[in-house]
């Protein structure tokens, strides 16, 4: 007897949230109103993931935090592994990645929300780093030793992917896309790995490499982004110390097994330009792609392995040399 054949079918939902369109794409022969579930719960994480995370809304759980100084503040399991993290990468790279830079980041105009457009404004002392932000296991608090703004944006999208991914593991394949950060599951409704593409950074509706991926985050950090409203040549990606872009680069890619992994390092390589940057990259056993104002691309040695068949872009391979798998 011959068994019936099960068609996938593709289910899409598109969303505005975290200050970029959120797009699930579900591959399944599971029904509608599952699917309708799955999908309602995970864009459900990304609207909690905001709600604690945001430095744009005063009722947020991270304002909330910041306003208050040399206290232990129990904080909820979201917000506090979006710190642990974010302080670990901080340890990673020596400050160059800081996520007590919100105040300077409003300085530099980043300082409306994206929906409302209204104005934030906050207090922290002229010296500050993500050493004191001290974090206490034990009973999951936060205390901030001196007046500051926390800016979790470069891994909270991350890992509300994470979380979103949760959300839909019961199904065959899966796609989420929160502008940039991406996570791939399984296979398309056509059996076949999920073809993502790295936008390229002159030209907003095309693509510049296209990948191939399964059971991986991409994500991809730009400087076309978001530019300063108040200083030329400076966007979202500013160094700590000096509040300035890094020159030259204009994308950093990052594939890693976790969205918030790749957000997170995404944005730290970029602040070490293309040697440092990939070396960072394949430090943490990561792969990468970073793309130059020239249009000069730059990858890991490992890279090409997720590269679409008909690509035959000339990438300029790091001269770090990855090692075997299980040594």
């Amino acid at each position: 007897m011959t068994e019936p054949v099960c068609i996938k079918s593709n289910w899409t939902k598109a969303v505005l949230g975290m200050g970029t369109l959120i797009r699930i794409n579900v591959a399944t022969t599971k029904p509608v109103l599952e699917v309708n579930r799955g999908i309602t719960r995970a864009i459900g994480v990304f609207e909690y993931v905001e709600q604690t995370c945001s430095r744009f809304d005063e009722t947020s759980e991270l304002r909330k935090l910041c306003h208050i100084v040399g206290e232990p503040v129990p904080v909820n399991d979201v917000l506090f592994q979006a710190l642990r993290f974010a302080r670990e990468v901080a340890d990673a790279t020596d400050g160059k990645f800081d996520p007590t830079i919100g105040r300077s980041m409003e300085d530099l105009g980043f300082n409306r929300h994206y929906l409302s457009g209204e104005e934030v404004h906050s207090e922290s002392a002229p010296s500050v780093t993500y050493k004191d932000v001290v974090l206490n296991e034990a009973d999951r608090t936060v205390t901030l030793t001196k007046p500051m703004q926390l800016d979790l944006g470069a891994v909270a999208k991350g890992l509300a992917v994470d979380l979103a991914v949760k959300e839909l593991e019961g199904f065959e394949g899966f796609l989420i896309n929160a502008g940039g950060d991406l996570y791939a599951a399984g296979l398309d409704e056509h059996d076949e790995q999920w073809p993502v593409g790295i936008q390229h950074p002159f030209h907003k509706h095309d693509v510049i490499l296209q990948l191939l991926i399964s059971n991986q985050a991409v994500c991809t950090s730009g400087s076309y982004e978001r530019p300063s409203p108040q200083r030329a040549n400076t966007h979202h990606i500013v160094d700590p110390l000096s509040l300035e872009s890094p020159p030259g680069l204009v994308s950093c890619t990052v594939l890693a097994p976790y969205a918030m992994l790749a957000d997170a390092f995404s944005t730290a390589s970029f602040l070490y330009g293309v040697g440092d940057g990939l070396s960072l990259i394949h430090d943490v056993g990561l792969e990468g792609l970073m793309i130059t104002d020239t249009l000069d691309l730059h990858s890991t040695k490992g890279f090409h392995r997720y590269l679409h068949e008909n690509e035959s872009t000339d990438i300029r391979e790091s001269t770090v040399q990855n090692e075997p798998e299980g040594l």
